[in-house]
Parts: structure tokens; C-alpha cells; sequence
């Protein structure tokens, strides 16, 4: 008689449990629906110069990677470097309590939401206004420059005065900020390093809402934190950038190699001699037929007689493209360097193409087929990019493997690779390079078709991604991501390896409540409910 009673408790205990349970649910839900009703109030009590945008925030749930999408609860337009110290430090003394993030926002050239903040704030770095681009010539000349200015704008405004800066990325619709949070790369980094290697002083934002100047001498730990460091310490908002005399023309060649064992030599051997060329870089192409007249548009073949003969018969093959600067008065001399640096490559003869353009023109290319695609409605697609750093040693093993094996099929976009000498790195930054002297950096640039669930769709693409990813674990190569990509912190630890634990004290001590940056998905903002 007693077995019934004590299932009759038995089930009493559990609807209490769930009644429990529900109730406690219920408060959290309230408690953070409350939090956030609450928070456009808090922050337009905020005295700005700028102003925030509640209700057309959907544009900044987008970047170019067009994969990952985070609504915002807020975009701050700032008008001074005071705006977004004032919004962070807002935010920072709201506590843990709040679940409110911030991410910057430059030109939203992220891959996979980096620059989102969900139901957080994004701040509109473009909207930046501040002391106008300023430079300084001299024996050692520099740039001051706005975070949320492109790099395009810096070179026309330095080229005013017959300057550049020294290292670039391919694309200059770029902010300071968004390049310099990553490192910034391109054919001139064998020689100058990343444009994080050519920075003299940083105006940073702290996640405290702090302003601080910081340079090699002046704050020194901040400094090396925020270069390449992924946005996690600070909202770079002003930058001293270093600047060289510019050109007046470039000499822009471009050889084909069949054999990746000389491809890889020359390459190497290029970026090692003296007096070569001012820029490196490669690009495979894979399986493509009647190549010639595909990619020579913009090239002037030097035998068009000879170069028409060759065929690519969908061969995978390897473009070597070098640029050497030239002013008009050392015309001769550097055309007899051109000349002789070419005897010592191994290239397909009959696949040598040359051409001069304006300093501008070469640096500012790859802009010329974002007009084309745009006008084609191809350039607002998903963009599963995956950029990697592998060690000159398993290069050979990594071509082989992905090259001949897992690329198979003709790419869906540009595919990069050129060694980089890491001793032009600065080993303070933020920054994980692969253990070896030299590196490349291998980018398969790949663009989806929309809705397509073919070889061009966002999906294959991804498994494609992910078994070049799995390849170099199961291979122990030692590669690193460029411009990396993790969803768990355990993958970020072993990203950093034996730096995770500079990395965290940093953040500690710059963002501890881990506000800036969500979107990287490294750290996530403790919210307590006591």
C-alpha cells in the first residue's frame, strides 16, 4: 500500500523540479530582455559627437565573406576617437552584467563575420572623423593617418609628395585599422615585412575605454599587442605609417612554370638575392585550357609568335609574377637588372609577358576586376576564403597533396602562394607564424555561386576547405591560418600554441570584460545574474 504514495511524491518532486526550472528560465529571459529594452536608452544618454543608429543596423550584419550574418543592436557613426572611447567606456562600466559587445567596422572586407557584433554595438570606423591625413618627409618619412581611412586614399594623398608606404595588401580598399589588426600582406613583405612591421606609433581605443598612445618606446606591450592582434585589445584609431620614395613606373612581369619543384626554387631564390625585384608573388592555376589568352589581357607579350604556340593543355601550372619599381632617370640600368635577374629563373620561355604601368595602376589592380564583377553582379557572393602559412619544409608535401589530389577540378578563384622570410616579423606582435625562416602564405580565394549546389557552391567549396584543414593536421605540417578562423576556444589554444598564454594575459589586461571583437569567437563576455 505504500508503493503508490511514494510514486505520487515521486512525481510531485519532478512538476516541482520543472516548475522550478521553468520559473528560474523565465527570470533569466526577463532579466536580459530587461537588460537590453534598457539599453538604447543608456546609450543615448551618451554625450557624442558622432550619433548611434538603432533602426538601419542590417548592413552591418553583412561583410564580404557574405557567409555569416549577426544583427547588431547598434551602429555608432563616430565623429571623434572620443565617441568610441566614451561608447566602450560605457559599456565597460555597465559590468558583466551586460551582455553588450563592440566590434569595428572598416570596410567589412571580413570573411566570417569578424567585424559583427550580435545584439552588440558596431562601430562605422569610415565615419571616423579626425586630424586630416598628414605627411611628414624628411630622411625618415612617415604618414599619420585616420584608423578608418583606405589605403588607397594614403597612397594618392603621400604620392602629393613623391612618397608611399613600403608594404601593402593586394587590395587597398582596406582601413589602417582592419589590416593592421591582422598584419597585412603582399609581394613586398619578402623585403619590407607586413605593414605591421612598418607602424612607428598606434592612438588606440582600450576594451576600458582608455586612449593611449603607444609605440616600440611608449607603452610598448600594447603596442605589439594590437599589431595582429585580431581586434582583441584595442580600436586602432589613429596610425604612423612608414613611408619610402614612390616610383614613377613599374615594370610588371608575369612567366609560367609546369614543374612546382622550380617554381618553388626560383621563388625562394628571388626573395633571398640582392637587387631582384620589389615584389613577389605566385598564383597556381589548375586545370585551365586555352590559358594564354585568358590571363595575358593586360600584358603585352614580348613573342607573340613563340607564345602562341604553347599550350596549357590543362596541365596544373605556376605563375610567377614580379614587379620591379623604376624611375625614369635609372630607365637603362634597371631594365639590364630586369634582364639579368630573369637569366637565373627556370621559367617556360615562350610564356614570358612584360608590361609598364603607372606606380598607381599596379598597386591599385586587383580594384580594376572589382568594377568588372560588380558590374556582373558577382562581387557581393559568398567568399569561403582560407589563408594559410606553411613551412618551407612541407611545402612540397602540401603542393603534391592539395594541388594534384584534392584540387582536382578547375578553382573558383585566385589561388596564391609565395614565400615570406620571417625575419622581417617583428616576434612581439600578436601574430603566429609557422616554426621555419621562410614560409608561404598559400590563399585560396575562392568565390561561390549563390544557390549553386555544384563545384561552385558555398558548401562544396567548404568541404573542400575542410579537407585541405584536415590534410595539414593529419600531416602534422606545422601550418598556421592567416587571418584565422576557429569556433572553440580549444582550437584557438592550439592556433597560439606556446603563445595562448601571452595572448590571454594581454587580453586580461587590455579588454577583461572581452567586449571588443566577438566576432572573432576567441573570447566570450561573462554575464552574471546574482
Amino acid at each position: 500500500m505504500r508503493y503508490p504514495a511514494v510514486s505520487f511524491l515521486r512525481q510531485n518532486s519532478m512538476l516541482f523540479i520543472r516548475s522550478f526550472m521553468i520559473f528560474f528560465l523565465t527570470c533569466i529571459t526577463v532579466k536580459i530582455n530587461l537588460c537590453f529594452s534598457s539599453i538604447p536608452h543608456s546609450l543615448n544618454t551618451l554625450t557624442l559627437d558622432g550619433h548611434f543608429n538603432f533602426d538601419e543596423v542590417h548592413h552591418a550584419a553583412r561583410d564580404f565573406g557574405n557567409i555569416c550574418q549577426f544583427l547588431p543592436l547598434a551602429v555608432l557613426h563616430p565623429n571623434s576617437v572620443s565617441d568610441i572611447a566614451t561608447t566602450i567606456k560605457h559599456i565597460w562600466e555597465m559590468g558583466p552584467d551586460s551582455k553588450l559587445t563592440v566590434a569595428a567596422r572598416g570596410h567589412a572586407h571580413s570573411l566570417q563575420g569578424q567585424a559583427q557584433a550580435h545584439r552588440g554595438v558596431v562601430i562605422n570606423m569610415e565615419s571616423l572623423q579626425g586630424p586630416k591625413m598628414q605627411v611628414y618627409a624628411g630622411n625618415s618619412p612617415y604618414m599619420d593617418v585616420s584608423g578608418g581611412e583606405l589605403w588607397i586614399n594614403i597612397l594618392h594623398e603621400s604620392l602629393k609628395y613623391g612618397l608611399a608606404p613600403k608594404s601593402w595588401t593586394d587590395y587597398l580598399h582596406l582601413t589602417v585599422g582592419g589590416t593592421l589588426s591582422n598584419a597585412g600582406i603582399s609581394g613586398q613583405a619578402f623585403r619590407h615585412g607586413p605593414q605591421i612591421s612598418n607602424v612607428h606609433q598606434l592612438e588606440v581605443v582600450t576594451g576600458k575605454g582608455e586612449i593611449i598612445n603607444c609605440s616600440v618606446k611608449q607603452n610598448s606591450d600594447l603596442f605589439h599587442s594590437v599589431l595582429g592582434g585580431l581586434g582583441q585589445f584595442g580600436i586602432i584609431t589613429r596610425a604612423r605609417i612608414s613611408l619610402e620614395p614612390a616610383p614613377d613606373m613599374v615594370k610588371w612581369i608575369r612567366v609560367l612554370y609546369s614543374d612546382f619543384a622550380s617554381f618553388a626554387r626560383d621563388q625562394e631564390y628571388l626573395i633571398s638575392a640582392e637587387k631582384t625585384f620589389d615584389y613577389i608573388e605566385g598564383f597556381v592555376i589548375v586545370n585551365r585550357t586555352g590559358l594564354l589568352n585568358n590571363w595575358r589581357s593586360s600584358f603585352n607579350p614580348q613573342d607573340p609568335v613563340q607564345a602562341s604556340c604553347f599550350k596549357s593543355d590543362g596541365r596544373t601550372l605556376y605563375c610567377l609574377e614580379l614587379a620591379k619599381y623604376i624611375n625614369t632617370d635609372e630607365k637603362d640600368l634597371v631594365n639590364q637588372e630586369v634582364e639579368n635577374s630573369l637569366s637565373q629563373l627556370n621559367f617556360i620561355p615562350s610564356t614570358l609577358f612584360l608590361s609598364e604601368v603607372s606606380y598607381v595602376q599596379f598597386l591599385d589592380r586587383v580594384h580594376v576586376s572589382e568594377v568588372k564583377l560588380r558590374s556582373k553582379g558577382l562581387w557581393e557572393v559568398p567568399h569561403p576564403w582560407l589563408n594559410l602559412l606553411v613551412p618551407r619544409s612541407k611545402i612540397h608535401d602540401f603542393a603534391g597533396k592539395v594541388f594534384g589530389n584534392i584540387l582536382t577540378e578547375t578553382s573558383n578563384g585566385p589561388i596564391l602562394i609565395y614565400p615570406l622570410n620571417k625575419s622581417k616579423w617583428d616576434n612581439r606582435t600578436s601574430v603566429v607564424l609557422p616554426e621555419e625562416d621562410i614560409f608561404y602564405l598559400v590563399a585560396f580565394l575562392s568565390s561561390a555561386v549563390p544557390s549553386s549546389t555544384g563545384t561552385d557552391g558555398l558548401e562544396h567549396i567548404l568541404t573542400q576547405n575542410k579537407r585541405i584543414l584536415g590534410y595539414c593536421e593529419t600531416a602534422r605540417l606545422g601550418v598556421k591560418q592567416y587571418l584565422p578562423h576557429h569556433t572553440k576556444q580549444e582550437e584557438w589554444k592550439s592556433h597560439f600554441g606556446p603563445q595562448w598564454e601571452a595572448f590571454v594575459q594581454r587580453k586580461s589586461t587590455y579588454d577583461p570584460l572581452a567586449i571588443l571583437a566577438p566576432g572573432q569567437r576567441i573570447f566570450q563576455k561573462a554575464i552574471t545574474f546574482s
